[in-house]
């Protein structure tokens, strides 16, 4: 996507061949810093601190820290090493142990002299592979927008929470694929983006890839989507997931949920955009098998933002003596999914579904 006029991936290879760039998506909307990963142990921090977020994304990076780590050290203890640091810098999303997974197969067998090359080559394959998935998902998706779009006048109205734009991903994003695939074939639509507290990725990332695409919107709070379900105010829920399960349970942001059971009962269709990297095969009751991420308190009682006089600054929300509990996402059983929006097509929120439209990986999975 672009951000003033120049085309931008989440993540790239720096103009060495070596070091890995990023952007550091804790300084948006107010500033745009580029940031140079040289180390895996970089790689990791910029995973755990959030610099970088979203399933696909921390996929990605985590597979350009392997090579970063091949680069300085090739050897199988530092293989080894690698894989555990990047393996606990987020328990949830399923695509980092799937992108680990990947490298740690490709390079255990190779002598340590040609790991570092097969690692950047498979880095980048796993970016570009990411890319292509989230424009097969658009392609998917932006019939939902066409279907609602041909019977109804005024824009289409899409809820989104969190933020599973292109900044998650490498590019083109997971839900919002089908709103950037809309917008460029004329159709007339209006997001409605939740903030997402506590961190606010949807009023800090999604809002700014909004307006930066030109895109209408609107910010709300997390709590108001219910109220524009109501009143006939929202056509179609579009969310990401950082893990799926084998039966179609979806683990995604803390609060969908909430917006699902929103939607099921104002009868507003609820899709979840979901790249086949997010599936975890081995899991089939989300709810008891899927490990919800506990942030810190502070980010419950603390809050960043810009004030009156441009600085960027964090402020206290709460009274000294009250802490703060922060399970960072929620799982959504499979009943409240409308569909699920893949690369191969739309499929039913079910293990029947997931199954019919991934057969490969199911069988494996039951072997």
């Amino acid at each position: 996507m672009k951000v003033n006029g120049i085309p931008y991936r989440s993540i790239w290879l720096g103009s060495d061949g070596r070091n890995v760039q990023i952007i550091d998506q804790t300084r948006l909307p107010h500033d745009f810093p580029v940031v140079d990963l040289t180390t895996m142990d970089e790689a990791a921090v910029a995973i755990r601190d959030m610099w970088v977020r979203g399933a696909p994304l921390i996929g990605a990076t985590a597979a350009y820290g392997m090579a970063l780590q091949m680069a300085d050290d090739p050897s199988d203890a530092a293989l080894a090493h690698a894989y555990d640091v990047l393996h606990a810098t987020r328990p949830t999303a399923i695509n980092l142990r799937w992108a680990l997974d990947d490298m740690r197969g490709l390079l255990a067998p190779l002598a340590p002299s040609d790991r570092a090359e097969a690692a950047y080559a498979r880095a980048a394959e796993i970016c570009d592979e990411d890319v292509e998935i989230n424009r097969r998902i658009g392609e998917h998706g932006v019939a939902l927008i066409e279907a609602i779009a041909a019977r109804k006048s005024g824009p289409v109205n899409i809820l989104t929470h969190c933020n599973a734009g292109w900044l998650a991903t490498v590019d083109w994003g997971t839900a919002t694929s089908p709103i950037y695939q809309a917008v460029e074939r004329g159709i007339d639509v209006h997001v409605w983006v939740d903030e997402t507290r506590p961190r606010n990725q949807g009023a800090h990332l999604t809002s700014w890839e909004m307006a930066s695409h030109g895109i209408p919107h609107h910010l709300i709070v997390d709590n108001a989507g219910g109220h524009l379900m109501q009143r006939g105010q929202v056509d179609l829920c579009i969310v990401g997931t950082d893990r799926t399960t084998a039966q179609g349970d979806v683990c995604n942001k803390i609060g969908t949920y909430l917006k699902a059971l929103a939607a099921q009962d104002n009868g507003v269709p609820f899709y979840v955009a979901l790249p086949s990297p997010t599936i975890d095969w081995r899991v089939r009751d989300g709810v008891a098998e899927i490990p919800i991420e506990e942030r810190g308190g502070d980010e419950v009682t603390r809050i960043w933002g810009r004030d009156d006089t441009g600085q960027v600054r964090q402020v206290q929300i709460s009274p000294d003596a009250t802490p703060g509990a922060n399970p960072a996402f929620d799982v959504t059983p499979a009943r409240l999914v409308t569909g699920l929006i893949t690369e191969r097509g739309i499929a039913p929120a079910s293990a029947e579904g997931l199954a019919a439209m991934f057969p490969e990986h199911a069988a494996a999975a039951a072997e």
